[in-house]
């Protein structure tokens, strides 16, 4: 992925969720809305270095992670705080929105 955003899969997603604010982009190869969040996730994940962790599940490679919580169609954004899901946003989303969310959401400014 990147120095921003971490790979995840079903060997890392538990230790890298448990501890702090997470956001998690479910997300895969053909699926068009997930190709153009691919930046947007990238620039908010280095805007907000520090305050969030950000990582990825493609749903091919992670297909039981996905399952797991329910993913329906991708792309998904999950939040979590401290190993549980606080919110999800489904569909591709603007940058500046993306990151009021993840402030409202993960309480920090």
């Amino acid at each position: 992925m990147s120095e921003h955003v971490a790979e995840l899969n079903k060997k890392n997603f538990g230790e890298f969720i448990a501890k702090g604010k997470v956001v998690v982009d479910f997300w895969a190869e053909w699926c068009p809305p997930c190709r153009m969040l691919m930046p947007v996730f990238e620039e908010v994940a280095k805007k907000l270095k520090g305050k969030a962790s950000f990582g990825k599940v493609n749903i091919e490679d992670g297909a039981e992670i996905a399952e797991s919580f329910g993913v329906m169609g991708v792309p998904t954004l999950i939040f979590f705080k401290d190993g549980r899901e606080v919110s999800r946003n489904s569909g591709f989303i603007e940058q500046e929105e993306l990151v009021d969310l993840i402030k409202e959401t993960l309480s920090f400014k």
